[in-house]
Order: C-alpha cells, then sequence, then structure tokens
C-alpha cells in the first residue's frame, strides 16, 4: 500500500507504527509542518506553516486556526498529488490540530483514518472539575463546545478512528464510537524497565540511586491539569515527615492544557510562593525537561512515582512509570483507574484530597508498605500483559492499519 502519515509534529503517535509499516515493504510517506524540527524515521515532506489567524469572534478563534492549519495540509497534499503524481491508499492523521479536514477533496478514494485522542466534554472531564480555578463555568462549557468543531468533523468524515485508552474513546458520543478502535501506542517494555543500578548525577552535583529515598514527579508542564498544586500542597507534610527524602520534578514552566496563573509568572513561582518556608528547597529538584535517557533514570531511582491528572488525556509518563515497576501513588480519576486498581498496582488516593495524598506518599517513601514489591511488580505485569510495544501494541496496530488495504492487495508484505 501507499500509506501517508499526517501529522505536524510528526513522528507525533507514530514513531513505531511508520517504520513498521515501511518494514513491511509499504511505501509510507509523512506529511508534517515546514517548522518541525524533529528526525523522521520515514520519508517526509512538509507543508507551509500556517500563518498567525486572527479572528474577531472569540468563539470561532480555535476553528479558525485549525482551518487554517487544514488549508496549508491540503494544499501541501495537492502538490503531491498533481506535482508528483502521488495518490495514497490510505490517510492516517492526527485530528488534533485541524490537518486531516481537507485531504478527502484531495484524494476521495483513499481510506481516511484518524488519531481521535479525546473529544472535550462540558461536563464529566476537566470542564469544571477543579472548581478552584473556575472564573466563568458557561463561558468554559461554550468555548470547549466551540473547540470540538474540528474534531467532530474530523471523524465524521473519517472511514475509522484510533484511540490509546477506553476512557479517551468514550469521550466522544456513542453515535461514534462504533467507528473507534481503541489500540494503546505501545510501551518500550525492553527500554522502560527496573534498573537497580539506576543513577541520576543532579545540577548540584548529588548522585541519586535506585534505593535512595526519591520521591519523583513528572508531567509536560507543571500547572494544575496535572495536579502539580496538589502535589506541592502535599510536600510540605511529606518532607517534615521524611527528613531525608529528595523530591525530583520533571516539567516546562509553560502551560499544555488550561491557562497560565493570574497572579504569578508560571505555576512553579505560584506555588512555590504559597509553600514558602514550608518546604526544604534544597531537597526539592526541579529538573525542568529533560532528555529521554534521563527522564527514564529519574523514573528507575524512584522510591515512589506520584501520578495526578484531571479527567483526562492520560500521560505517557503513567505507563512508562509502570513498566518501570515504579511504586505509583495515582489520583483516583477516570483515565488513571482504567490502569491502576487500588492495592493491585498501585496507590490511589482522591485528587482533591492533600492530606491522604500526603498520608500515602510518606508511606511509600518510608519503605514500610509490606505490598510495595508487589505493586511494583504489578505495574509492570500490567505494562507487559496489555500494552507491550512488541508484543501488543505495534501487532495490533498493523494489524488495523493494513486492514483497510485496498481489494486484491495483500496485506502483509515482508517481516515486521
Amino acid at each position: 500500500m501507499k500509506l501517508l502519515f499526517v501529522h505536524q509534529n510528526f513522528p507525533g503517535q507514530f514513531p513505531h507504527l511508520a517504520p513498521a509499516l515501511r518494514r513491511r515493504g509499504h511505501d509510507v510517506l509523512a506529511l508534517t509542518d515546514q517548522k518541525n524540527p524533529r528526525s523522521s524515521p520515514v520519508p517526509v515532506v512538509k507543508y507551509k506553516t500556517p500563518e498567525k489567524v486572527t479572528c474577531s469572534q472569540p468563539m470561532a478563534q480555535s476553528y479558525a486556526e485549525h482551518v487554517e492549519r487544514g488549508l496549508m495540509a491540503a494544499r501541501g497534499a495537492r502538490a503531491l498529488r498533481d506535482r508528483h503524481g502521488y495518490t495514497p491508499d490510505v490517510i492516517f492523521g492526527h485530528s488534533g490540530w485541524g490537518e486531516t479536514l481537507f485531504l478527502r477533496e484531495i484524494w476521495p478514494d483513499a481510506k481516511l483514518l484518524v488519531y481521535a485522542e479525546l473529544l472535550y466534554r462540558t461536563r464529566g472531564q476537566d470542564v469544571g472539575f477543579d472548581a478552584e480555578f473556575i472564573r466563568d463555568l458557561d463561558w468554559s462549557r461554550f468555548s470547549t463546545t466551540a473547540r470540538n468543531a474540528h474534531l467532530a468533523l474530523g471523524i465524521l468524515q473519517c472511514d475509522a478512528a484510533l484511540a490509546p485508552t477506553r476512557y479517551q474513546a468514550g469521550s466522544f458520543p456513542a453515535e461514534l464510537q462504533s467507528k473507534i478502535t481503541v489500540i494503546h501506542d505501545g510501551i518500550d517494555t525492553d527500554i522502560m524497565r527496573p534498573d537497580p543500578q539506576a543513577r541520576l548525577t543532579l545540577p548540584n552535583g548529588r548522585v541519586l540511586r535506585a534505593g535512595d529515598e526519591v520521591l519523583t514527579f513528572v508531567s509536560r508542564s507543571l500547572e494544575p491539569y496535572r495536579g502539580f498544586h496538589i502535589f506541592m500542597r502535599a510536600l510540605p507534610e511529606v518532607m517534615a515527615a521524611r527528613p531525608e527524602a529528595q523530591v525530583v520534578l520533571i516539567g516546562g514552566e509553560g502551560v499544555s492544557y488550561g491557562g497560565k496563573p493570574q497572579d504569578a509568572d508560571s505555576w512553579k513561582a505560584k506555588m512555590l510562593a504559597e509553600t514558602e518556608g514550608r518546604i526544604d528547597l534544597d531537597r526539592v529538584h526541579f529538573l525542568g525537561r529533560v532528555a529521554y535517557n534521563d527522564y527514564r533514570r529519574v523514573i528507575q531511582i524512584g522510591r515512589v512515582h506520584c501520578y495526578l491528572t484531571y479527567p483526562f488525556v492520560l500521560s505517557w509518563s503513567l505507563t512508562e512509570a509502570m513498566s518501570a515497576g515504579a511504586y505509583i501513588v495515582g489520583s483516583d480519576t477516570e483515565p488513571v483507574r482504567e490502569l491502576i486498581t487500588d492495592g493491585e498496582n498501585g496507590r490511589l488516593v482522591p485528587f482533591f484530597d492533600v492530606p491522604a495524598l500526603s498520608a500515602a506518599l510518606i508511606w511509600g517513601l518510608s519503605g514500610a508498605d509490606p505490598q510495595a514489591q508487589v505493586l511494583r511488580a504489578a505495574a509492570r505485569q500490567t505494562i507487559l500483559d496489555g500494552y507491550d510495544l512488541r508484543q501488543h501494541s505495534l501487532p495490533r496496530l498493523i494489524d488495523w492499519v493494513e486492514s483497510f488495504a485496498p481489494h486484491g492487495q495483500p496485506g502483509v508484505t515482508g517481516a515486521s
């Protein structure tokens, strides 16, 4: 088959799938943003980066931006068709940025697949979840409805869709869920595995080793959507009870989801001001965003890994921490409950219950939990049994994509 992947930040969710399909003999190409700096495992063509879009109506701003990106992607696709005679059999694109919106018009006979990461909801997900930061709930619901326009159109247009978790698939209305297959992106359990020899050198020169009393927290950005404010509020009690504990945080100071604080330059600055004088900053290490190997070592050395999230997209960091055999203390929210059962492969606490979180972190850091090793082993086994890249996710993803081969073409053309 001729397969075209579309993602403004390619390889995005396709770093393993795209090259695996190429190894099987398929003609694989990727269409991505001109300014995407990431290296690609397959040949790439680039479309012109959209210009900044301004819209007089705030509710239409998101749709205008995504339509503009869709238009740029379509122009790139048209150049592929008209100048190079390229016609894919299957297009697989992420619907989150509007890139797939007009591709059906360029190649009407191609099968169109979309990565359906999440459909926003006005109730039951992130909107209205955290009352502390609600300014105008009606406005939030209006804007959420407006932000769904390109996502809903993307899944309406497609022949089939893929979601990484049942929770994320369930964010779409029932009448559209029949289009969605749930297959996780997959975790490389050979790389993300327990390592009793792991060690990490901090910026201050201190070396931390697996087995040390280390509490870890990872998020793309340190922000409320991932429970950063709750975690920071738990630290005073944790650090007082565990005077030898070291706390290592990974995450940028910007915002990936939600908004910036009104009274500080960043959520990190806001929470440091709130906890000033109550935590020992010599034992709290903010590493910012780090290289993957450093991130892996942070996970491997942790005695306890804390993962908190609103009802929202599940982070890869949770599944990777489980693969590394981490002792997880997580939020008792729906996306986390899909992977973790309290007392079986981790510990869950109510998202907003700071004392309960502190107690769970202290218990884990103390090393007194008689189930600690059982929980660690069970967390890794959960990933091995259903989320392992080579044994589960990648074979299923390949089969799913190849099931859309044009009639009469073989799906399997070589070894993966």
